[in-house]
């Protein structure tokens, strides 16, 4: 009986490039826990765009006069994207080795979801006539300015009721750690102990005015953002695996490599609030 090898079955059996669904891929991935996902896209110059629109005002009128018309902008929000990558060059001799496949696989997962955090917030705006890679969300022009929580936490509820005079319906907050360790170290009044957020010997729940709260080191220091998820639009792709024993032939080492892409736009960006939290005293 014929034994059956890489080279005698169908590629698929051993295939050069592995896809992999980013929910499984990258499951922690802020894009895809806080944005709507709207399509995909293979390649810098397509896009994916998203048609939206502005609510026109309606009318009181009185019966039997005429009502009259409205004009709502029929708008849309084009949506670019960017490719993550990760080569990394390993000799055949160490590729072997028992679990090396299985704690890569982990090391590139947690590479690609560090650096697509940060492009996801933090990315600076291309400039012009440039789209790719897109602005992180703290880089968008028009997202509210929600100044600095200092001691309470009035300025994140005036943040919360911008959000929603505009429309909006604040969904996540995304904190840098030191951003939730100032909230949290917040006292609930001049010379007492207790804490406002109730830290103590038990870490407080990461909810604050019933959102929940996502920590995340993509922010820079002490920001804080709310974000509405139904204004954040994105393209997200599958993420890319694959092997070559080929590429470095001559050292007989192995390559492998990551690729995943993935962009964001905001439709309405001001029902998107961008804060500091000031440390305590």
């Amino acid at each position: 009986m014929a034994t059956e090898t890489t080279t005698t079955s169908a590629r698929a059996w051993a295939p050069d490039i592995r896809y992999v669904p980013a929910a499984e891929a990258v499951p922690d991935a802020l894009v895809l826990l806080t944005s709507t996902v709207a399509g995909e896209v293979e390649g810098d110059a397509p896009s994916v765009r998203v048609p939206y629109v502005d609510d026109a005002a309606a009318t009181i009128v009185a019966e039997g006069d005429s009502i009259p018309e409205a004009n709502p902008d029929l708008a849309e929000a084009v949506v670019y994207t960017g490719k993550v990558a990760q080569l990394i060059r390993l000799s055949r001799e160490q590729f072997n080795q028992d679990d090396a496949e299985t704690m890569l696989a982990a090391s590139v997962a947690r590479a690609v979801t560090k650096k697509g955090n940060q492009a996801y917030v933090a990315q600076a705006a291309p400039t012009a006539p440039a789209v790719n890679p897109p602005a992180g969300l703290l880089n968008i022009a028009g997202i509210v300015n929600g100044g600095a929580i200092a001691g309470d936490l009035d300025i994140l509820v005036d943040a919360f009721a911008t959000i929603e005079t505009n429309g909006g319906t604040p969904s996540h907050i995304i904190a840098a750690p030191d951003a939730w360790a100032r909230l949290s170290k917040f006292k609930t009044g001049t010379d007492r102990n207790d804490n406002l957020l109730g830290a103590g010997t038990a870490a407080a729940p990461k909810f604050l005015l019933n959102v929940p709260v996502l920590t995340t080191a993509a922010l820079p220091s002490g920001n804080l953002m709310v974000l509405d998820q139904a204004a954040i639009v994105t393209a997200v792709g599958d993420v890319q695996v694959a092997v070559s024993e080929h590429f470095y032939f001559g050292s007989d080492s192995i390559a492998l490599r990551c690729t995943w892409r993935f962009g964001q736009n905001v439709v309405k960006p001001n029902r998107i609030a961008k804060l500091t939290v000031t440390n305590p005293a």
